[in-house]
């Protein structure tokens, strides 16, 4: 930048500085009562001018001496040493007590003591109590003033004082302390002389409105969380209430209380991931076990007759990462539900799988159900459309059949993505009677478990689910706010 525009680009508070700097060096306050501003606008138009090269700032240091707390109380009522013996001097000899009555703490007393003590300034009687009395050196300087209250004075009014030795003690005693200030002092150079006889200090600041302005990135939530905030934002303000999901759950609740058999294929390696470390966890209440096993064993309280196998609880405990968000809502019926009630999560899931654009291993689902006594399976479906077309902003739905061991009847749901076609984004159906009636729940619940990464694909306009984890920061940048 050349010195024309250097001058052209000039504030005002910096010509308004820069009018009045000279060679004497300067201070910002004597500079802003001059140019008639206030001293911050001062002190930025000083850096600015220095940045600019039109003045110079030089720095000075200078120590000051201030008085602490207890030098205050010095300086309004005496050093302690100096009150003792003036207390000695009017009474003559005195107790120990009676000196301390004269508005003497316990820790003045004895600093007081000992220092008049080392002058040979007192002496101590002892009789039935101990007695103080001036020594005849003492008589000598009573009347004449303390060399520390001269100096204590000194520095209250000035910040500092001749004697040295004074303030050395008086520093080592706490009563002063030694502050150190910088002070900074501003002068014109030859470049700001130029400067304030050119032509272009007396034009008007020109500003250019045309060249581009950098782009900001305004801190914001990751888009995918704005979009799992607004769905459970959406479902509580609908009266639905938030189960707990942990991510390690018992098989129990995974598959044995949502009627899935212990030698169903889904309960194997391939299809669900286990823990090494624990194996087993602790189920504690033994009414719902034992319900659950006869339900699986003859069908237990329901008309069904079960899977007609041996149930063994030793299954049951092993723990593993849900496989699905269902197995919150297990957990949630066993622990008991109020009819009607709602129910849902947004659970984290871990499944097997080939990673592709429609598929992950670690993985979302927003799970739920409703619990009534007139709830049928054309509530499920309508739930759903919503779901697809309100939340995901879908504007095609297929409902398929289906089936899954927990529901009867079961459904799935599709919608079809702009680039990838038709997309399943979740099963669903209304809970058998072999789950609900053995746990003590009369109604009917409809259920569903939707992938709500998917449902996200379609919110953002993303074609590939992987991207919802995305670092690719101009996505992330870029994406507006999710509503």
């Amino acid at each position: 930048m050349n010195i024309n525009t250097k001058i052209a680009s000039l504030s005002d508070i910096e010509k308004s500085a820069l009018k009045v700097l000279s060679k004497e060096p300067m201070t910002a306050e004597a500079i802003a009562e001059k140019a008639g501003m206030n001293t911050d606008s001062a002190r930025r138009a000083i850096n600015w001018l220095a940045e600019k090269g039109f003045a110079t700032i030089n720095e000075k240091s200078n120590k000051k001496l201030i008085l602490s707390e207890e030098g205050k109380k010095a300086l309004k009522n005496g050093l302690p040493e100096t009150r003792m013996i003036t207390v000695l001097s009017e009474k003559g000899k005195t107790t120990f007590s009676e000196i301390e009555k004269n508005r003497f703490t316990k820790q003045e007393f004895n600093i007081a003591l000992g220092i008049n003590k080392r002058k040979a300034f007192v002496v101590i009687i002892k009789e039935a109590q101990p007695m103080l009395e001036l020594t005849e050196v003492a008589k000598e300087f009573t009347g004449k003033p303390d060399e520390n209250e001269i100096a204590l004075k000194e520095i209250s009014e000035k910040g500092k004082t001749e004697n040295m030795e004074a303030t050395k003690t008086l520093i080592e005693r706490g009563i002063v302390t030694e502050k150190e200030e910088k002070e900074r002092f501003v002068y014109i150079n030859d470049d700001g002389d130029n400067a304030r006889s050119s032509s272009e200090f007396s034009t008007e600041r020109k500003y250019n409105i045309f060249d581009p302005v950098p782009e900001l990135s305004i801190g914001k939530k990751q888009p995918y969380i704005q979009f799992l905030n607004i769905i459970r934002r959406k479902l509580t303000e609908l009266g639905f209430k938030e189960m707990e999901s942990p991510l390690i759950v018992h098989e129990f609740y995974n598959f044995d209380v949502l009627f899935q058999p212990q030698n169903h294929p889904a309960r194997t390696w391939t299809d669900t991931y286990q823990l090494k470390n624990p194996v087993k966890g602790i189920l504690k209440d033994k009414e719902k076990i034992k319900a659950i096993k006869a339900a699986h064993e003859t069908g237990g309280v329901s008309a069904s007759s079960g899977w007609k196998y041996n149930w063994f609880e030793e299954i049951a405990e092993k723990v593993m990462p849900a496989a699905h968000g269902t197995a919150h809502s297990a957990r949630q019926l066993t622990k008991g539900v109020t009819i009607p009630g709602k129910y849902f999560a947004i659970a984290r899931c871990y499944r097997p799988d080939v990673l592709d654009a429609t598929h992950l291993i670690e993985f979302n689902q927003t799970e739920g159900f409703i619990v009534g006594e007139d709830l049928n399976f054309t509530h499920l479906l309508g739930i759903l459309e919503q779901f697809a077309k309100e939340i995901a902003g879908a504007k095609e739905v297929k409902f398929y059949p289906d089936y899954y061991p927990f529901t009867e009847p079961s459904v799935q749901l599709s919608a079809k993505h702009p680039k990838l076609g038709w997309v399943e984004l979740g099963g669903a159906g209304m809970f058998r009677p072999e789950i609900l009636e053995n746990l003590g729940i009369k109604g009917q619940a409809i259920a569903w478990g939707i992938g709500i990464d998917r449902l996200a694909m379609f919110k953002l306009g993303i074609n590939d689910i992987r991207y919802l984890f995305s670092d690719d920061l101009n996505w992330l940048r870029k994406t507006p706010q999710v509503k």
